[in-house]
């Protein structure tokens, strides 16, 4: 080829570059002239509904937009997941993501048709929590110690209730069965509401449910807690003690709730967001209010929650095929 010609094409390419780095830009610091569309892969009024909607509190007024939470349940998160991981990478259709759509169902389900890693841009963690195994006050265990001797000694005549298999609750169950090596049975419910209402009712023994959801009961005495899947204890329930203090060790059954994007996302965008949420997180506000949902505030850079989605989606796929889970 011509050097003229090579040169002529080397320039046509450089300008294509060249204006896509300057389209990108602008969309940067234009960023956000239009509403932002955050999608809650399950029903509203759930936990993970909350932080979303706490992000739309934060982000509204710092960036002059209305934020419009949309629900989306099905498939235990995957239908919410993958409509954002499909959607363009422009900053205006985020994913209000928890611990089961970013670490637990993609590494039991091989019908998840996303994976967390490769098709997400992590922007910022809002709460964190952990699953606690609890039972109803009048059962016979008054320790987690009492509870695996009588599990291990009537293998699979405990029940304890779950969200379904390959759910966060599930996999509390599973982990909880391999590092203390009792054997329980698990009962499918359609939420963690309906899993301890039937522990109160006395249709199952047992549930590991999140302590947002059990915090109130433990303390007003419907519910005795046993042990809490978290590695230190917490100011919420200071007298909990954990799992490993109890007596079943690397047993941590993490809940966290946070912001992604589809990849792609430009950083500057990424950035914008992910500042102005850590920044409303901090107030004083904020926090009392995440207090006050049984939540502890968790934010960080989305260079530190990328890193702690990929640990968690490694942990539950060691836990997966350990416990033989395996969701098609």
């Amino acid at each position: 080829m011509p050097n003229s010609r090579r040169d002529v094409l080397k320039l046509g390419w450089g300008g294509l570059v060249a204006t896509s780095f300057a389209g990108q830009a602008r969309a940067q610091d234009d960023y956000p002239n239009k509403p932002i569309k955050v999608i809650v892969a399950a029903a509203a009024g759930g936990p993970t509904d909350l932080p979303a909607r706490l992000a739309s509190q934060i982000l509204a007024p710092k960036f002059g937009q209305a934020v419009v939470v949309e629900n989306r349940p099905g498939a235990g998160g995957a239908l919410g997941a993958r409509v954002v991981a499909t959607s363009p990478p422009d900053g205006y259709t985020l994913l209000a993501g928890n611990t089961s759509t970013l670490a637990v169902i993609p590494a039991v389900s091989a019908s998840a048709g996303y994976d967390p890693v490769k098709d997400f841009v992590p922007i910022v963690r809002i709460t964190e929590g952990f699953q606690i195994l609890v039972v109803h006050p009048d059962s016979p265990w008054k320790t987690l110690k009492e509870f695996v001797d009588d599990a291990k000694a009537n293998p699979g005549k405990i029940n304890y209730g779950h969200t379904g298999a390959g759910g966060l609750p599930h996999l509390a169950g599973e982990i909880f069965m391999l590092r203390s090596g009792a054997k329980l049975t698990g009962v499918s419910y359609r939420s963690g509401g309906e899993s301890v209402t039937a522990v109160l009712s006395k249709a199952i023994q047992a549930t590991f449910e999140n302590i947002a959801i059990v915090r109130t009961l433990i303390s007003e005495g419907k519910v005795r807690a046993l042990g809490a899947q978290n590695k230190t204890r917490t100011a919420l329930l200071p007298n909990l003690p954990t799992m490993a203090e109890a007596g079943v060790p690397d047993c941590e059954a993490n809940t966290f709730f946070g912001l992604a994007a589809p990849a792609g996302t430009p950083p500057g965008i990424i950035k914008k967001i992910s500042d102005a949420m850590n920044e409303g997180l901090a107030t004083p506000e904020m926090q009392k209010t995440i207090t006050g949902l049984g939540s502890e505030a968790k934010p960080n850079s989305p260079t530190e929650f990328a890193a702690y989605i990929a640990a968690q989606n490694r942990k539950w796929i060691d836990v997966g095929k350990a416990a033989g889970v395996k969701v098609n």
